[in-house]
């Protein structure tokens, strides 16, 4: 095992910047997500990791050896692909052991290290079955195993359970989690589902536009984003242009919002509040209005204008007879957060 290390690491094709000076260090047993919007340069930051891709500048070493130019065998990687890349004539057996052959690794050793790297995966008794006698979720445990039979010092996973269903990939996640920490593989996965990262990974690194936004914890990036684009991608996020005005922030459309203004940048121009974090309460003599409410189950969703400033608001939803439950489009409300919970941020 070893730590992955991205120096300045860049990709242009032509006079277009794909990735921009990547700079990252994923210490030796840690799960660290590239999160972001399509066509951020989230999956060609980890093909140029895996060799894939040769960068237009900067540096990849791993477990302090620089492979930059070293070809994608010679790196000591297992990468997991988006469509899994199984080959269809091949048992699953046969499709794990093919990295093991291409790494003249004898019969005896091979067929070894394929039974452990299918019981790792809870597939040992599928060994002879064709990829096309699996289920998704099966398929994509063949590929962890392929991905982690040559015990790679770093494991690359692009974008692995888009193909699965809604409750499948809550299931592969957990066990893909599960299996890096128990075997402390040092981890490299690109997403871009907030709620694959968020609860994967131990660090995210958020992209746009081929530059680096914000890295940091789930928890950093939720509660102190670094900028706009940040609030809005990482959870949901109610952004309100302005400026601070005396005790408060002065919205656009002329209403004044509770904030602590405390450590606020100076050119603070956007006011950052989770819907969650809003309190509402039904009163007739309230000056906000619903505009629309939207029942999710657990949660239910309120847009409410107040003075022309429309909030997101969730909350859990409350149980049948609760006076809550009878909120409709129309009823008045009063709306209140604590200051503390407002985050003051510059212009995108």
């Amino acid at each position: 095992m070893g730590s992955l290390v991205l120096e300045a690491l860049s990709k242009r094709y032509g006079s277009s910047t794909a990735v921009e000076r990547v700079d990252l260090e994923v210490a030796q047993g840690e799960m660290v997500a590239l999160l972001g919007p399509s066509g951020c340069g989230k999956t060609t930051t980890l093909r140029m990791v895996a060799g894939f891709i040769p960068p237009s500048g900067g540096r990849v070493l791993i477990g302090g050896q620089d492979v930059t130019r070293a070809p994608p065998y010679a790196r000591d990687t297992g990468m997991v692909f988006q469509s899994y890349a199984l080959f269809p004539h091949m048992s699953v057996a046969q499709n794990v052991a093919f990295g093991l052959e291409m790494r003249k690794v004898g019969r005896a050793e091979r067929d070894e290290r394929v039974m452990e790297a299918l019981r790792l995966v809870r597939l040992d008794h599928l060994a002879d079955r064709l990829p096309r006698q699996l289920s998704g979720g099966q398929q994509q445990r063949v590929a962890l195993a392929r991905a982690l039979v040559v015990n790679p010092a770093v494991f690359l996973l692009d974008e692995p359970l888009s193909n699965l269903d809604a409750k499948l990939r809550g299931e592969v996640r957990m066990e893909i989690r599960a299996l890096q920490q128990r075997l402390g593989l040092t981890t490299l996965i690109v997403t871009h589902d907030q709620e694959e990262a968020l609860t994967m990974a131990d660090r995210l690194v958020v992209m746009e536009r081929g530059r680096v936004r914000q890295v940091g914890t789930a928890e950093e990036l939720y509660e102190h984003p670094a900028d706009p684009f940040v609030a809005g991608f990482v959870g949901r996020c109610n952004l309100v242009s302005g400026r601070l005005e005396g005790g408060g922030f002065r919205a656009e459309s002329g209403a004044l919002l509770r904030c602590d203004s405390t450590g606020a940048p100076a050119d603070a121009a956007l006011l950052a509040l989770r819907p969650e974090r809003i309190r509402l309460d039904p009163d007739p003599a309230g000056e906000a209005r619903i505009t629309a409410v939207t029942y999710l189950g657990a949660q239910t969703e309120y847009h409410v204008e107040q003075r022309g400033t429309t909030l997101l608001v969730t909350r859990p939803t409350p149980p049948l007879g609760d006076p809550m439950r009878r909120l409709a489009v129309g009823d008045a409300v009063v709306l209140s957060w604590d200051a503390a919970a407002v985050r003051l941020l510059p212009a995108a």
